[in-house]
């Protein structure tokens, strides 16, 4: 960490130069990451990370730098040049008075990733991949990753805050590909938490190897899903990646801000059906995407967003708070010191409704299972997108049937969001990694199961 008194010089040394605000960000990450591939360990790379970020105000107008030399006199020499680029107000008379409020730690940590033998991590990488590999005959090839970082933060600025966190991930991913008759088809899951190694006590290795086979092996034998406008219910846990990245970005104070949002202008308005609620959390104990406090130093906090349909919260960091005229809300964060924080998701997910999942199925004549989602791709100024369903299931009579493949869910997401018309009691979360101006950073998507009345399904048969 840096001493007290260097972040002082820095901080003065970018108000003495320009700006009205200055703020330095330390990180120190060690991180470990290796992939498995036909049961041996194709790629291991471990390695530390270490540096500053300084950055600059000046009302809305916002510089940015960073340097891996914590020398005093670079950290000067880079927060001098800071404080130069926003020019105009020059501020002598400086005093700043740290507040070091001590925190609630939530996210306990119990085997840090450095307590752990490496033979041990590749040992539980094994075991994923023989039982994935062992599901079916289907299963012609198994890639395991397993990745944990151990960061150390601090954020100090002009106004008084200084905030230290420490962030530990761990995370398992597996790969699996099926083919048949010369078809190939890719199931994957990677389930993880902010929690140290003891993550492996609390998950189920074979079972999650597993639900990646199960995902190829039932899809390449299915047939092509039919194409059209129907009714699709979208299964609990990572259907909400089309929440998180047709909506959850729309919310976030980097578009809100610019106008370039089409959620902008409309808080207390309906965006939605009436029964769906929708919160960003990053207070979740050990949630991937969770933390003490935001890259900004401030504490994260439980966001409401939208109640019963109706627009009530944005996701707003500091610089978005200026631009607003909103208060924070512990949203600022970015994947490191290489980075300036933007406003971001943390654990995002729609809550919980009334009905069991088996009651959406049960009321539904004909429509898509989208058991488990994929990948797509988004406009983040419309709304725009087009996901892949990794696993599908045609729903006939009020009861799901035959698997189907290819299909994928095209839409916007302030439309999909109003045709919501069921919300089921089952709410789970999945993880996965966020992109987006402030780098990838790890972010919890989630919902119960819901149902959507009407959405267009891109398939192969009519």
């Amino acid at each position: 960490m840096l001493s007290e008194s260097v972040v002082r010089d820095v901080l003065s040394a970018v108000l003495k130069n320009g700006g009205d605000f200055a703020e330095v960000f330390f990180e120190r990450k060690y991180e470990n990451r290796f992939e498995l591939k036909d049961g041996k360990v194709e790629r291991a790379t471990s390695g530390e990370i270490v540096g500053v970020g300084i950055r600059g105000f000046l009302g809305t107008k916002a510089v940015y730098a960073y340097t891996n030399d914590l020398s005093r006199d670079n950290l000067l020499n880079v927060a001098k040049k800071v404080g130069e680029a926003l020019e105009e107000t020059k501020i002598e008379d400086l005093t700043f008075n740290f507040n070091r409020t001590k925190r609630k730690e939530r996210h306990v940590v119990i085997v840090p990733p450095d307590r752990v033998e490496k033979t041990e991590k590749v040992a539980v990488m094994k075991r994923a991949y023989q039982a994935a590999k062992d599901y079916s005959s289907l299963i012609k090839q198994v890639v395991v990753w397993y990745w944990d970082y151990d960061q150390e933060i601090l954020v100090a600025n002009s106004e008084g805050v200084w905030a230290e966190d420490r962030r530990v991930r761990t995370r398992l991913m597996i790969n699996a590909v099926a083919e048949k008759d010369g078809v190939l088809e890719r199931g994957f899951y990677g389930p993880g938490a902010g929690m140290g190694f003891e993550f492996f006590e609390r998950i189920d290795v074979e079972e999650a190897a597993r639900k990646a086979a199960r995902i190829a092996a039932r899809m390449v034998e299915a047939e092509p899903a039919p194409a059209g406008k129907m009714t699709v219910v979208i299964a609990n846990g990572f259907g909400g990646v089309i929440f998180h990245e047709a909506v959850g970005h729309g919310l976030e104070a980097t578009s809100v801000a610019k106008g370039a949002s089409v959620f902008a202008g409309k808080l207390g308005q309906k965006v939605a059906a009436e029964c769906v609620s929708a919160v960003d959390d990053a207070t979740i104990p050990n949630g991937w995407g969770s933390a003490n406090v935001d890259d900004e130093g401030t504490p994260t906090q439980r966001t409401l967003l939208i109640d019963k349909g109706i627009l009530v919260g944005y996701l707003v960091d500091r610089l978005g708070a200026r631009r607003m005229g909103m208060k924070s809300t512990g949203s600022g964060r970015r994947q490191d010191y290489t980075f300036p924080p933007t406003s971001r998701m943390s654990n995002t997910f729609i809550l919980p409704g009334d009905y069991h999942p088996e009651e959406i199925i049960s009321a539904t004549e004909y429509g898509l299972y989208a058991k488990t989602m994929g990948g797509g791709s988004v406009n983040p100024a419309t709304g725009e997108f087009n996901f892949a369903v990794s696993e599908a299931y045609l729903i006939e009579k009020g009861r799901i049937t035959k698997p189907v493949r290819g299909a994928t869910l095209i839409g916007k997401g302030h439309e999909i969001i109003q045709k919501i018309d069921m919300v089921g009691n089952d709410l789970a979360r999945d993880q996965g990694m966020c992109g987006s101006f402030s780098g990838s950073i790890p972010a919890d998507v989630g919902q119960p199961t819901i149902r959507v009345k009407e959405i267009v399904v891109g398939g192969r048969n009519r």
